[in-house]
């Protein structure tokens, strides 16, 4: 079945191509070049889907090089959780392990850890729109660039892109022979392996490929030592390895010089652990992580110590037919996944958190994504990239289904030494349906010689759907009472669907003060599709829904370039509104609900630069800060408590119903939403003769005020998390040998965490690695 879909899709979407006159005039197709500040070598983006220097782009549009990237992710950290920070306004985390990054572009993210989960930040990669929260994890390998798209991209990228977009362009085939490749080893049996290599298949070089991989390995370096009785069976034990395997194989043919055709697969194989929760590393009244605090250990009486393992697998078409006057494109995509993650979710042994005198807080669940497609289908004319007048139109389909499960403690039990007993009928199994049409179309105009017009609408209908498939342990679901203005309506207990046609638009001018200076000013909307969540029915809960939310945005910034493109430096304002914003909550049970905000605001500024002053010195600076305010008087969430008392010092207004607690945020700020953020990266050379030197190089990030849940507490925020970065080595020709570290002064910085009950759960980042890496690349 999935492959007569594909087959169907790819005829869709290439026909239009095959059937355009074979006569017409012949312009190569482009591919993404790296950016590199240095002389001569202007930043070159696609966020406009044009390759076009930066400088001539009205969004702001942070950029990442391939370098960076494998410095990143030496010590085998997440290639896409490793990006936070590290330019102005993107934050990116996770309460559930790789398979799960949570993206946040100035302020505005999701904090719900649903697998239906819905974000504002939208993963793209070759063109190819990476929707469920899992697909959004696939790692990035072999990359030639890594684009930051900020505010509402809604016009030519769609909805789901209200806080923006990263945009992710790998190195593509080409008809001489390339090849890169980083290795490293570190501590802890942290490998990293990210390579690629390509060249023509054909003596004319009009079949070309290139075949990626990465291969990353952490041995368990978290003991759990709790060796005391267990319902499910669960003993001490390592924890928190992983093993991550990638590959990706491009084959690209040109025909003619008017006609390409890209054809991509790719496989990956992950398995690892959900995020490690400490239970009681927050200590009530500071926000400061405890003296003695050990990452290394726990103690889990559930869960079988965290596993987690996914595999994905996708193709992709991509073919364009430049006519003379127009090109035509289609994207055809097929994505599929399948996998589970169990979590231990109180983070400790209950015996050890007494309460009354009784153990307290026995938890655990699993979700588990027994199959899910995507189809995406888009079609597109453009002019060319010359003249005073740009166009472009088309149109995008996108389906998901999926069959998710959702399996609460008692589904895992064997015994019921603690009083609860076991009952294998503790799950529900949903099925999702999310579609999606578009029709699009954007211009640009050169009123003056420096003065550009560029406008550009969308309209989207969004639909999704939610049917409880298994539900043998729930006799009728009901509405949960203290929902915060949760959206329920959907008419029955078991079937929800939901639909919502929005328009998106951007518009914005671009004044060329010379060719290195420019100034532009934008407005955008964009939306994101109504979110149903299902999770809730395993607890007896109906589903509870939120409404679609729109981001309106206005921005104004300065380009600027100088010493012949040496030297890169941008500033951006921005203030934008969003309507009906999408928030998450929990009921009297604990059970997450997701209900609408009446409005949030944000505003800040962002500056970055990027300088190669010399040939021996190269560096980059970038800054965030940012003001994120929710406003509604009458929107309450549940607080963490336990037998009537508060766990955390709550800097709201409460209200206490029964033993639980509410509290007020309105004029809060966005939870993960850092005040403001520094970036700093550097490298210096030393040259010993013509071909070799000897370098030095880092990179410092820091964090500022951060909230990690909806309402404030002392608790459960951080202010200054910082972490340093380093390398020392030899470079000779296009080869480097160096020793790194990760994490250099091992910094304990608190990044989320678990407000139920009484838990005071944290979950905090890596600890210091270091290693040796080397890497080259050949052309």
């Amino acid at each position: 079945m999935h492959v007569s879909k594909l087959s169907a899709l790819l005829l869709a979407g290439i026909s239009t191509i095959v059937v355009a006159p074979m006569a017409a005039q012949a312009q190569s197709t482009t591919t993404v070049a790296p950016a590199d500040a240095g002389a001569d070598k202007a930043i070159v983006v696609t966020a406009q889907r044009r390759t076009e220097n930066a400088i001539t782009v009205p969004i702001a549009v942070s950029v990442l090089r391939t370098e960076q990237l494998h410095d990143y992710q030496a010590a085998g950290s997440d290639t896409l959780l490793s990006l936070s920070g590290k330019v102005p306004s993107l934050y990116v985390e996770t309460s559930t392990g790789r398979i799960f990054p949570r993206f946040y572009i100035r302020g505005l993210g999701n904090i719900d850890f649903y697998l239906g989960a819905s974000q504002p930040v939208e993963i793209v990669m070759d063109d190819v729109v990476e929707e469920h929260v899992v697909l959004k994890s696939n790692p990035a390998f072999d990359i030639a660039q890594v684009e930051v798209l900020k505010g509402p991209q809604g016009s030519l990228f769609g909805r789901n892109t209200t806080a923006g977009i990263v945009k992710f362009d790998t190195i593509q085939p080409s008809a001489t022979w390339q090849g890169q490749a980083s290795a490293s080893y570190g501590t802890k049996n942290s490998v990293d392996v990210d390579a690629g290599v390509g060249g023509p298949l054909t003596k004319d070089g009009s079949i070309s490929f290139r075949l990626s991989g990465l291969y990353q390995h952490r041995d368990n370096w978290i003991r759990n030592t709790y060796t005391g009785p267990s319902d499910d069976g669960t003993t001490a034990g390592k924890l928190n390895g992983f093993n991550e395997r990638d590959v990706r194989l491009q084959v690209l043919a040109k025909p003619s010089d008017a006609f390409s055709i890209r054809v991509s697969g790719h496989y990956r194989d992950y398995d690892g652990f959900a995020s490690i929760f400490y239970r009681g590393s927050i200590i009530q009244g500071t926000s400061q992580v405890p003296n003695g605090f050990n990452r290394g250990v726990v103690q889990y009486d559930e869960a079988q110590n965290n596993p987690q393992a996914y595999k994905t697998h996708g193709a992709s078409v991509k073919a364009a037919y430049d006519l003379g006057d127009a090109t035509i494109t289609s994207i055809t995509a097929w994505e599929h996944l399948s996998g589970y993650s169990r979590g231990d979710t109180d983070g400790g042994a209950a015996i050890n958190f007494p309460l009354g005198g009784v153990p307290f807080g026995y938890g655990e669940s699993q979700g588990r994504v027994r199959g899910l497609d995507q189809w995406t289908q888009e079609l597109r004319v453009s002019s060319p990239d010359t003249g005073p007048f740009k166009w472009q139109f088309g149109g995008m389909y996108f389906s998901q289904r999926d069959r998710t499960e959702f399996d609460q403690r008692s589904y895992f039990l064997t015994s019921n030494i603690f009083g609860t007993a076991p009952n294998p009928n503790n799950f529900v199994l949903l099925h999702n349906v999310n579609t999606s049409w578009a029709g699009f179309g954007q211009a640009s105009y050169q009123l003056t010689d420096k003065l550009t017009l560029t406008g550009g609408v969308r309209v989207t209908k969004d639909t999704k759907s939610t049917d409880l498939l298994l539900h043998p342990n729930v006799a009728a679901l009901a509405v949960p009472a203290t929902a915060p203005n949760s959206s329920y309506s959907c008419g029955t207990a078991f079937y929800c669907r939901l639909s919502s046609t929005k328009p998106s638009f951007d518009a914005s001018l671009l004044y060329r003060v010379d060719p290195n200076v420019s100034l532009y000013a934008r407005v955008a909307r964009g939306f994101r599709g109504p979110t149903v969540q299902g999770r809730s029915a395993v607890f007896g809960s109906a589903y509870t829904t939120a409404t679609s939310e729109t981001n309106t945005s206005w921005e104004a910034g300065v380009k600027t370039a100088a010493l012949n493109n040496a030297v890169h430096f941008n500033v951006a304002g921005f203030y934008y509104t969003v309507k009906n914003i999408q928030l998450n909550g929990n009921d009297s049970n604990g059970n997450g609900v997701l209900f609408n905000g009446n409005k949030g605001v944000g505003y800040g500024a962002e500056a970055e630069l990027q300088a190669r002053p010399t040939s021996r010195l190269s560096f980059t600076a970038g800054f965030s800060w940012l003001h994120t305010e929710i406003k509604d008087r009458n929107v309450f969430v549940q607080a963490g408590a336990a037998g009537g008392v508060l766990a955390e010092t709550v800097l709201n207004p409460t209200v206490r119903l029964g033993n639980n607690y509410y509290a007020q945020i309105n004029g809060n700020p966005f939870p993960n939403a850092p005040q403001y953020n520094v970036n700093l990266s550097g490298r210096y050379d030393l040259p010993l003769d013509d071909r070799s030197k000897l370098f030095i190089a880092g990179d410092f990030n820091m964090q500022g005020k951060t909230y990690y849940t909806l309402y404030k507490t002392i608790e459960y925020r951080s202010n200054g998390n910082y972490e340093l970065g380093g390398k020392i080595g030899y470079a000779f020709s296009k080869y480097e040998v160096a020793a790194f570290v990760r994490n250099l002064t091992n910094e304990k910085n608190l990044i989320d965490v678990i407000d139920t009950n009484n838990y005071r759960a944290g979950i905090y980042n890596d600890p210091r690695i270091f290693g040796v890496m080397v890497s080259g690349s050949f052309r």
